[in-house]
């Protein structure tokens, strides 16, 4: 499973950073070639929309924003659509809400369609039903999901992935925000959260996105106890997916204990 934020898929202006996603999509599409079952997991709605309707910022009015991330769905699952079948992939979107994964008897259907999607060699596009959800989330009544980071994990644990890869602005988990520490050291592997990696995690990052290494660890967290291992990396170079899946040591990996699963 594959989760892309918002800083990799726009330019800094909110528009589409179509070179990425042609490289994203190319790179899925092959993987999938070799026979491995994908899910893409994408941010960038909000963000999109405000560029295709011309808007210099995010809006700050919840009605706007959902109407907003509308707009941008549309735009994106076209785009994905279009460069996907280039390469001869089908997609299908998929878009939640807190009680698709909350409620078990939802959650059931949701487990088996996505089964069957894969079963099909369908790669599902996923992303949060901000048009719905956002009041529940801003409001506060019903936090399940609030992030992609989130939601790629809770995704990853319904669907009983082996692997779930954050592609994000940032190499990996450092011991110090390489931004303002030049000295910062990026840590490879990581096999529990202790307090001391925990309090590694730094703010959110720009205007564009809402996540930063907080909803990163606590993604960690999700995928982790459901048997999942997860990578943080650079999503600028998702050609490194191939090594990734291989095993190697790209990123950060967290390392989850396999043989038991609690979903």
């Amino acid at each position: 499973m594959v989760k892309v934020g918002t800083s990799t898929l726009t330019h800094a202006s909110g528009t589409l950073d179509l070179r990425s996603m042609e490289r994203l999509v190319r790179t899925m599409a092959d993987l999938s070639g070799q026979g491995y079952e994908l899910i893409l997991v994408s941010s960038g709605a909000i963000a999109v929309g405000s560029a295709k309707l011309g808007m210099t910022q995010r809006p700050g009015e919840l009605r706007m924003k959902q109407a907003v991330a509308a707009v941008g769905q549309c735009r994106m699952m076209h785009i994905y659509d279009k460069l996907f079948s280039e390469y001869n992939c089908t997609t299908a979107q998929i878009l939640l809400t807190g009680e698709d994964v909350d409620i078990p008897r939802r959650a059931e259907h949701l487990r088996a369609t996505f089964s069957a999607l894969l079963e099909m060699g369908v790669i599902p596009v996923v992303n949060e039903n901000d048009s719905v959800s956002s009041a529940e989330i801003e409001t506060g009544s019903h936090k399940v999901l609030g992030d992609n980071d989130t939601l790629s994990a809770i995704v990853a644990a319904l669907c009983r992935a082996e692997l779930l890869v954050l592609l994000s602005d940032i190499d990996g988990l450092f011991d110090a925000d390489p931004r303002s520490h030049p000295e910062a050291r990026l840590l490879r592997r990581v096999t529990e959260l202790t307090p001391d990696i925990l309090e590694m995690a730094g703010g959110a990052g720009t205007w564009r996105g809402t996540g930063g290494m907080q909803t990163k660890l606590s993604a960690a967290a999700v995928a982790m106890k459901a048997g999942c291992d997860m990578v943080i990396t650079n999503g600028k170079r998702p050609e490194d997916l191939y090594e990734i899946v291989g095993g190697g040591e790209l990123g950060t990996r967290f390392v989850a204990q396999k043989g038991v699963r609690n979903l």
